[in-house]
């Protein structure tokens, strides 16, 4: 006899006949992001400006990842883009930069380089690539790299700060204008990460002492711990989760 107990059917994380777009994938987390979306069994295409960079990604992927050059922050080519392809189930907005320095050293340029990229450029990629999906009905997850710095404050971090913080306003806004429509919105707010644009700083032993006293685990972040958020929200297994953040700092938000 049985107990009549039903027993809930664990959501899939795989990713098969999904079509995946990241942003900034010539390397670092962009290339973790797409790697894992791949391995899932996504179709992905990478971009990003640089060419090569974006192709020798799309190689040492493999599983079928296609690689197109495109400068995010040139917001007609990135609506040629969009309009030019089949609707994406999934992006990743990744492309982004820093700029650190004191508030009294931030220059008009700075100002425009880190809001222009991290935020303006975000928005616009993410408005496009919704107007294909929502003209023809596909439902999906919206993944903004934000940061830990999206929820706290640092030294010489007051233009990343701002653009992150930013983001995290407005994926609780896109959350809610698209719901309606089955897409998704969430932000992932990694702490420190060891890639080509940050390792440099990590040179200098006074500053990777104070990074690594903040992250309550001990160590730097590296790429592949970024990797299962990514593949997680990407999946039905988050399929009830929008307009929120998965902040994945080693602790340093905890007190």
């Amino acid at each position: 006899m049985t107990s009549g107990t039903v027993i809930p059917k664990t959501p899939s994380f795989r990713l098969d006949g999904m079509r995946a777009i990241v942003t900034g994938a010539g390397r670092g987390i962009g290339v973790a992001a797409a790697a894992a979306l791949a391995e899932a069994g996504a179709d992905v295409t990478v971009v990003a400006r640089s060419a090569e960079e974006i192709d020798a990604a799309a190689r040492a992927i493999g599983h079928g990842t296609r690689a197109e050059p495109l400068d995010v922050s040139d917001l007609d080519a990135v609506n040629a883009f969009f309009d030019a392809h089949e609707p994406f189930h999934i992006l990743v907005n990744n492309a982004g930069t820093n700029r650190p320095k004191p508030m009294w050293d931030v220059t008009d340029a700075d100002y425009d380089a880190v809001l222009g990229l991290n935020l303006k450029a975000a928005f616009f990629v993410t408005q496009a690539c919704v107007k294909r999906m929502i003209a023809t009905g596909t439902a999906g997850s919206l993944i903004h790299m934000g940061s830990q710095m999206g929820h706290v404050g640092g030294p010489n971090r007051s233009l990343y700060c701002a653009s992150k913080w930013a983001l995290e306003g407005m994926n609780k806004s896109f959350a809610l204008d698209l719901a309606p429509y089955k897409i998704r919105s969430n932000t992932i707010a990694p702490t420190f990460i060891e890639t080509p644009m940050t390792k440099p700083m990590f040179d200098d032993p006074v500053f990777r002492a104070s990074v690594l006293s903040k992250i309550k685990l001990g160590r730097i972040g590296q790429p592949e711990d970024l990797m299962g958020a990514v593949l997680f929200l990407a999946s039905h297994a988050s399929a009830l989760m929008t307009g929120t953040s998965l902040v994945v700092d080693g602790g340093w938000t905890a007190e």
